[in-house]
């Protein structure tokens, strides 16, 4: 996308607000025992939430986030986006230092190894994600106008010895 095509419209909602709302998140799931906070993606192309949970990558602590997600088959997938800033989140560095993770659905737990998707894939795997977003073609736009990562996260099943189920 060049410069020219961009709209000059598209805003994100202030940092603040986005820290806040995920605060509040991961607050009313530990408040409920989890009874809140973890959604399936919907038919008419809504994002799913779950909770995942990854290995810091210098303390080696437990570390917990929520994050949005579809599904791809037995794939679970997700932008690894850190609020619009030009860094990327984490948990995305977390899983980058040690892969596998476990992910909390409304089903119950999933051992996940996580890779970032790259030529063909990624390309349809985006295409996918900007409509579940439900944000379409402004998604592009503000990425083209700022130095966001996007990278498309895949969270692949992996059996109980951490090898990817097939």
């Amino acid at each position: 996308m060049t410069a020219e095509n961009v709209r000059s419209d598209v805003r994100t909602p202030p940092r603040a607000i986005i820290n806040l709302f995920w605060k509040l998140h991961r607050f009313a799931y530990r408040v409920t025992g989890g009874r809140f906070g973890l959604t399936s993606p919907r038919p008419d192309e809504r994002f799913g939430m779950l909770r995942l949970v990854t290995t810091g990558r210098r303390s080696g602590k437990r570390r917990e986030t929520m994050i949005g997600f579809y599904e791809d088959g037995a794939n679970l997938v997700t932008l690894a986006m850190n609020g619009w800033r030009d860094t990327d989140p984490a948990w995305w560095l977390n899983l980058q230092a040690s892969p596998v993770a476990t992910v909390d659905l409304p089903g119950g737990r999933r051992a996940v190894r996580a890779r970032a998707a790259d030529g063909a894939e990624r390309d349809r795997l985006w295409s996918i994600f900007q409509r579940y977003s439900g944000w379409g073609d402004d998604l592009e736009m503000l990425v083209a106008t700022r130095t966001v990562p996007t990278t498309v996260v895949v969270l692949e099943p992996v059996s109980a010895g951490g090898e990817v189920a097939s």
